[in-house]
């Protein structure tokens, strides 16, 4: 159920016991547990299958390579990345759980992926 406005508005941000809290779950920012709940959510929507789909749009019609549906943490994306633009040469980042590698380097990535034991498909165009 959704916080009412009030309720969104008048919640305690400051707690002299515990310094600043989390307007989330409103418990001490050290102790705040919503990055880890949007993680597991985040990992519990995808389906096991890797997406790969060349993108230009908001990118001033420069291609980029997206990766989309890869169940692996954060730490773990980076990671993959990190092989990713070595084997490609290229630049990349990761952009809220999706893999971005500049360029158009589809093939290159769905071998690179079922060779680690992926389940990948090309998707869009």
């Amino acid at each position: 159920m959704a916080k009412s406005l009030s309720d969104q508005l008048g919640g305690l941000v400051f707690s002299t016991e515990h310094g600043r809290l989390c307007p989330g779950c409103e418990k001490a920012l050290d102790a705040c547990v919503c990055d880890v709940q949007a993680e597991q959510q985040r990992l519990a929507s995808l389906d096991g299958v890797v997406r790969i789909r060349r993108e230009t749009s908001g990118r001033k019609g420069k291609g980029v390579t997206t990766l989309t549906g890869i169940a692996r943490s954060e730490k773990e994306l980076k990671d993959l990345l990190k092989q990713m633009k070595k084997v490609c040469g290229t630049g990349g980042s990761v952009k809220e759980g999706v893999l971005e590698i500049q360029g158009d380097h589809r093939e290159t990535l769905k071998t690179l992926l079922e060779k680690l034991g992926f389940t990948v498909k090309l998707a869009g165009g």
